[in-house]
């Protein structure tokens, strides 16, 4: 399917997350101050995979165990908030990502087959939790989540089941939780947009695979498995003021294997005196951590990709655009590196283990969280 150049398009994007500790590097090519990952106390020696920071105070991380963390000063104390549905099996769910307003409102979201796909609510600083939606799909499994900073809407991506991917959205009138697209939308001759090909899957690595591309409600996500993609979803109002939508894929260069593929995406927010948003994706193999052969590639235009020059130095689960240091950062499970040049060439920053990020914060297995500071 074929559609206007993402960037023709594109008027705002999405930012978020990063951190590490080991030694200070200044990136090659950089007059900035040497970038530390700061290690902090988290409390907690649960697998994180979710983190959100809403200020430079607030900041909520999730994980493991029905694990989820809150700071309120920079990450200087993480407190452990109460396991959302504790009477259940709450402890037991594995919440791979987190989304929050301020310091009492956030969402969290579990991934496992079926119902132990769900999201929580909370509005009192998580002192209670209340079931947002789960999963009506029994053999679905959720990937990640986004809420629109405009509308607040929420929008769900899962893995494939009937063979297509599951979106689920709500409705802005009625605040209900609905697929997409809708069953009267299909059709013999259009087929389902969709429509996953065979082994192509997504990877729940650090909720950060699916993104705004516009203010007008366009969106996309990338896909890995045997055959790794990115996929955008186009909306806006012409002229006669009619609604137009459609999808458009494009292949990504990155090994297929059920193992690898694309795990995160990120678009610059940076005008720097030019027409496009760079747009960032990374992954690689979670087998083969060491393994930097396709682990990032990068695009001008939603519609071509290469693969980095120098990639990163390993594989990648989350990639977030920095404004203030006008750069690219990305995490993975033997490090994080840094771009200047828009994804085409990586420097190391670190070798820790990391999973997800949000800035200034990182968070990875055994409760790891730490900050991004200059030395």
């Amino acid at each position: 399917m074929r559609a206007l150049g993402l960037n023709a398009l594109l008027l705002v994007a999405v930012a978020a997350a990063a951190q590490s500790s080991s030694p200070a590097v200044t990136p090659a090519g950089s007059s900035a101050a040497p970038l530390l990952w700061q290690l902090q106390e988290s409390g907690s020696t649960a697998s994180l995979r979710g983190i959100f920071s809403v200020d430079s105070k607030v900041a909520w991380a999730s994980g493991t165990e029905g694990t989820v963390l809150r700071t309120l000063d920079g990450g200087e104390h993480w407190t452990k908030c109460t396991v959302p549905d504790a009477a259940g099996d709450g402890a037991t769910l594995d919440f791979r990502g987190v989304y929050a307003w301020d310091e009492k409102t956030a969402l969290v979201m579990s991934s496992g087959k079926g119902a132990l796909s769900r999201l929580y609510q909370t509005q009192d600083a998580c002192k209670t939790w209340d079931l947002f939606f789960a999963n009506p799909d029994k053999t679905g499994f959720w990937d990640a989540f986004r809420v629109d900073p405009d509308t607040g809407a929420i929008s769900i991506l899962g893995d494939p089941v009937g063979g297509a991917f599951r979106l689920f959205t709500q409705n802005s009138a009625t605040s209900e939780m609905t697929s997409k697209p809708p069953t009267d939308e299909l059709s013999p001759t259009r087929g389902n947009p969709l429509q996953a090909a065979p082994g192509e899957s997504a990877f729940a690595a650090s909720n950060s695979l699916f993104i705004r591309t516009s203010k007008d409600g366009s969106f996309a996500f990338v896909t890995g498995g045997k055959r790794s993609e990115f996929i955008e979803y186009i909306a806006f109002i012409i002229a006669n003021h009619s609604h137009y939508a459609s999808w458009h894929r494009v292949r990504l260069p990155f090994a297929a294997s059920e193992s690898s593929g694309a795990f995160s995406v990120s678009i610059s927010t940076s005008v720097r005196d030019r027409r496009f948003f760079p747009i960032v994706v990374v992954g690689g193999d979670y087998k083969s951590p060491n393994n930097s052969s396709q682990t990032a590639a990068w695009s001008l235009d939603g519609l071509h990709f290469q693969a980095a020059q120098i990639p990163p130095h390993g594989y990648r689960s989350a990639v977030q655009w920095s404004e203030a240091l006008r750069a690219f950062i990305t995490v993975g499970t033997n490090g994080s590196d840094i771009s200047h040049d828009d994804g085409n060439t990586w420097q190391p920053l670190d070798d820790g283990e990391w999973n997800a990020l949000s800035l200034p914060f990182v968070v990875g297995p055994k409760g790891r969280i730490a900050r991004l500071v200059e030395r």
